[in-house]
């Protein structure tokens, strides 16, 4: 994460790209006017000139720099020309001259006039080394009319510079790019290496190991604000070195920091990577005794290195190879995960005993395999061998390939049980709610009773119909979503049944029976305390009591007002209204 300094930088630096972004988007405005023959000017070009790395349009706020750099006239320079920039591969310098008369003439009848640049790739890297970081950042800042990688690589990391040298600047020895981009190989995707020295003799608050992962995370995190401000897919791939650090490495020759200094290209010194690319170029850098000794006793410890990495393969990447997806195929069949060392016996109880789905010889593969893991943790086993590694090899491609199709034949045994459990579940149920009787009947009664009635979503009668039509199958035939879905509308079908049983019982539960005397006669009633009203069934008639009103209702509405709310406790004010239509009554809990 950046402090609240860092974060004001980058914003200052993403302003001012984003200040040139402008001015370019100004001059891409005057050059929609002409925009048709510059597309006709770089088509006839690339059409000619195969080999062409990028064309680009130099930044309009440093064409005074282009100009005295490029030497051009005076008077040339009071038309206020565009600057094109022309970049070719190394090996087709020869055909620089050619090149360039062409583009000339290609754009000569184009106004505002036209100056066309052109340089071989060899020719950037020497304005680098002559020290004129303004006139490469102007080329790497240039609008693409056509990049093959290069501009977009050198935009990226020169972007990437600026933020690092505002944070940086007295500190920064060096920023150099080395790689693809150097080699002119670079595409639109590339990775853009580059690497950073800094200076850290005077450094007293901090040990250099903290100093330097200090200074990383900082670089690092500057890497997605310059991919952002550039706008390419390019990746920068930063290395840090501190000063003290890098000079051991180049005292002692290392092979990476040579081809560094021999092959990097700075974006920015301060006088110490060009004389010691020059002092490398002379022969003067040279490994001390100590490192060649060093580098010799790494060649002869890689036979040993080897040797550890084979074992480590064959114990430790082999065995959590075969174990977990072991794991993984006792937990498809229902097992809660097992251990490492319960995993063999398992899977011989269950698919080789129980099951009879796996052959022996894969458990025996299996075994084999734990016990060198074994004798290696217990050090009984020191080294083995590449051709028993092969052997190893081959033994886990067989375990495994049988292993996925264990997993296909567990994942029918699966879908068969899940159906079944699924069925019973349902259809005890229906018995429960409906009474006894065959499958089809039962349906029938379901969708009498219970979907005609509205007590069921009429997609309910779908899902009962569905999984006794699958129970009936010889072969469950059912994809995995397939077999999600019916779980899923199986599970809401179980749920309402459970739900209207639960509501179903309760309403007995809670049932009371009321006598009352009329015309010289002891009559009984059923009564239901619902949620803020009394349902009364009579011989005559059936009453919906609330404490304000009483009024008649159909046995439809009866079987409606049931279902719809749970039991609740007779409350006074109902027991009042009752006395108003039953003047002398009894209640019977």
């Amino acid at each position: 994460m950046h402090n609240e300094e860092d974060k004001n930088i980058v914003g200052h630096e993403i302003e001012k790209e984003r200040a040139v972004e402008k001015i370019s988007e100004e001059k891409k405005k005057e050059f929609e006017k002409i925009k048709h023959k510059l597309e006709t000017f770089k088509k006839q070009l690339l059409k000619k000139f195969q080999f062409i790395s990028a064309i680009g349009l130099l930044p309009p706020q440093a064409s005074k720099l282009i100009e005295e750099e490029e030497e051009v006239p005076e008077k040339e320079t009071k038309e206020n020309p565009i600057h094109v920039m022309l970049i070719i591969p190394e090996d087709k310098s020869k055909e620089l001259g050619k090149l360039k008369i062409e583009a000339i003439k290609l754009v000569q009848n184009i106004k505002p006039k036209i100056w066309i640049h052109v340089k071989a790739i060899p020719q950037i890297w020497e304005i680098c080394f002559d020290g004129k970081y303004e006139y490469i950042d102007a080329i790497s800042m240039s609008f693409p009319l056509y990049d093959t990688g290069i501009l977009g690589a050198l935009r990226v990391a020169s972007v990437h510079k600026t933020l690092v040298l505002k944070k940086f600047e007295r500190y920064v020895v060096s920023y150099v790019i080395a790689g693809s981009i150097v080699r002119g190989t670079a595409t639109k995707t590339s990775d853009v290496d580059v690497y950073v020295v800094i200076d850290d003799c005077d450094v007293k608050r901090m040990s250099r190991f903290e100093l330097k992962e200090k200074l990383r995370a900082i670089i690092y995190s500057y890497v997605s604000d310059a991919s952002e401000i550039a706008g390419v897919k390019n990746k920068l791939s930063p290395q840090v070195y501190i000063l003290t650090e890098f000079w051991e490495a180049v005292k002692d020759a290392h092979p990476v920091i040579f081809t560094f200094i021999r092959d990097g290209v700075p974006l920015y010194d301060r006088g110490a990577f060009m004389p010691w690319k020059l002092l490398l170029k002379m022969g003067k850098i040279k490994p001390s005794p100590e490192a060649i000794d060093m580098f010799m006793s790494l060649g002869e410890r890689v036979n040993e290195a080897v040797k550890r990495k084979l074992t480590e393969i064959a114990t430790e990447d082999i065995y959590w190879g075969v174990i977990t997806p072991s794991q993984a195929v006792l937990m498809l069949y229902g097992i809660a995960p097992p251990t490492p060392r319960e995993t063999v016996e398992l899977m011989e109880k269950i698919f080789v005993k129980k099951e009879k789905l796996l052959e022996q010889r894969y458990i025996n593969i299996l075994k084999k395999i734990v016990d060198i893991y074994k004798n290696y943790e217990h050090e009984r086993v020191k080294t083995i061998s590449g051709k028993e590694i092969d052997e190893l090899l081959k033994e886990t491609s067989a375990y495994m390939k049988r292993l996925k199709e264990l997993m296909g034949q567990i994942e029918i045994r699966m879908k068969e049980k899940t159906v079944l459990q699924l069925h019973d579940e349902i259809f005890k149920l229906l018995e429960k709610i409906l009474g006894k009787g065959s499958e089809q009947k039962l349906i029938e009664r379901f969708e009498k009773e219970l979907i005609k009635k509205g007590k069921m979503p009429p997609r309910t009668l779908e899902t009962l119909k569905e999984i006794s039509k699958i129970r009936k199958q010889k072969k469950i035939r059912l994809a995995k979503h397939e077999l999600a879905v019916l779980r899923k509308d199986a599970f809401l079908l179980t749920s309402l049944l459970i739900d209207y049983t639960q509501r179903r019982e309760l309403l007995k539960l809670n049932k009371i029976k009321i006598k009352y005397r009329k015309d010289n006669k002891i009559i009984e009633a059923e009564a239901f305390p619902l949620e803020s009203k009394l349902i009364v069934i009579t011989p005559e008639d059936i009453k919906k009591i609330t404490p304000e009103s009483v009024s008649k209702v159909s046995k439809a509405e009866l079987e409606k007002e049931l279902l719809k709310k749970e039991g609740s406790r007779l409350n006074m004010k109902l027991i009042k209204q009752l006395e108003k239509i039953f003047p002398e009554f009894e209640i019977e809990f």
